[in-house]
């Protein structure tokens, strides 16, 4: 009686964690780091943006930053497909937890960013309409990106027949993009998913209104990024509405948010092997999809580089040789009690050859964000080896191991 009853609570939590699960697949393409990097383009790019990327600080990365302040799209690697009207218009969109915001390219851009990407004509659409009065700009490191905000129906593009649409969605619709890096990167928009709180006005987040409308069983979204050897990111996928049992092992660590603006969280302390110890008060950090790597304080993360013997190259990149990683330590953050390793070959990303030999570069960056309070940023690497639930209705994020 006891076992029966104890398999009828199992099935119980499965069912509730399941749901209904819309799952719109995601994409892995190059960031526009690696591609720029490939000819070794990176410094070029920078001074273009009137920047020099120096010893003391790569502030390329930095003036990349959105206003939020956490997106760094120069290191954006997954996408998805959505559609905006009636009938839809297709767009790739980084789905984004480090940002509110939600645009699009409009028919009507003149910017050389906008050329290059799918544009929003609302005279297509019978189902669209104006917010009158109601404009949006952010302000980015290299310029502002800027227009109307628009009503629409919108819909994630599903494994499953149908996908999710949700009616009476407000976006931006850009009639300016700052084009020295949106012209490059690969997605047409932004689709964020992060707190309302920093939401520009009239433009509701996505996820908030999927709540509010009860398109989801549950106010719960996740994200599962299949590993680097998986190519296009095969498997990755974001869910609405809950999260998937068989994209991790052991149980959800619960952290709760700490600030209800980015998924911010609090980490106990980061270790470098057995030795080196980072953030020994405690300190904070945001999980992040818009951002492929883990950054940190500059002293930090140059501290970090050096215990893993990590070399700065010309162009700011840490890379190590590739032929050191089984001798490399590993670096454990620590969350509410539980460790998180990540193993050198986790920490490090593709490599390159250089004068006959092989290196890897490093995903750990330094990036300022805030004087008052120094954070820390948990993106791809660490979100790649760990699968990430927000949970909007408890405040809370999970976090459990991959599987690949």
């Amino acid at each position: 009686m006891k076992m029966h009853l104890l398999l009828l609570l199992v099935l119980l939590h499965l069912e509730q964690a399941q749901g209904s699960l819309h799952r719109v697949p995601l994409t892995r393409y190059p960031s526009l780091r690696k591609k720029l990097q490939e000819p070794d383009q990176l410094s070029e790019f920078c001074k273009s943006l009137d920047l020099e990327m120096t010893q003391q600080n790569n502030s390329c990365l930095m003036a990349l930053a959105v206003k939020e302040p956490l997106t760094n799209y120069l290191d954006v690697e997954y996408f998805g497909n959505i559609s905006i009207g009636s009938p839809p218009q297709n767009f790739t969109v980084c789905f984004d937890t480090g940002s509110p915001d939600f645009w699009v390219p409009s028919a009507f851009c003149k910017s050389r960013a906008c050329k290059k990407h799918a544009k929003f004509c609302p005279s297509q659409s019978n189902t669209h309409t104006r917010l009158e009065g109601k404009t949006f700009s952010i302000q980015y490191g290299t310029g502002s990106c800027s227009g109307i905000i628009g009503v629409d129906r919108v819909s994630a593009f599903s494994c499953q027949v149908g996908g999710l649409t949700v009616p009476n969605q407000p976006f931006g619709e850009a009639l300016k993009e700052p084009g020295k890096v949106f012209a490059h990167v690969q997605f047409d928009g932004i689709m964020g998913l992060s707190y309302p709180s920093l939401a520009e006005d009239g433009m509701t987040p996505v996820f908030d209104n999927m709540i509010t409308q009860k398109l989801v069983d549950q106010p719960i979204f996740s994200i599962y990024m299949s590993s680097t050897n998986q190519k296009g990111g095969k498997g990755s996928e974001l869910i609405f509405g809950g999260y998937d049992h068989s994209h991790f092992t052991g149980r959800l660590n619960w952290v709760p948010v700490s600030k209800q603006e980015y998924w911010q969280i609090k980490v106990d302390k980061i270790r470098v092997g057995r030795s080196v110890m980072l953030c020994s008060k405690g300190c904070q950090a945001i999980v992040d999809t818009g951002t492929s790597s883990i950054t940190g304080p500059s002293d930090d993360i140059r501290q970090l580089q050096k215990a893993i013997r990590a070399v700065r190259r010309k162009n700011g990149d840490y890379t190590v040789r590739c032929n050191k990683l089984k001798v490399m330590p590993d670096v454990t953050i620590v969350i509410k009690g539980v460790s998180y390793t990540l193993k050198p070959t986790a920490y490090t990303l593709r490599h390159f050859r250089s004068q006959g030999k092989k290196f890897c570069r490093t995903g750990f960056e330094e990036f300022d964000i805030s004087d008052d309070e120094p954070l820390w940023i948990l993106g791809n690497v660490f979100i790649r080896q760990f699968y990430s639930v927000f949970d909007r209705g408890n405040n809370r994020v999970g976090l459990a191991r991959a599987v690949h």
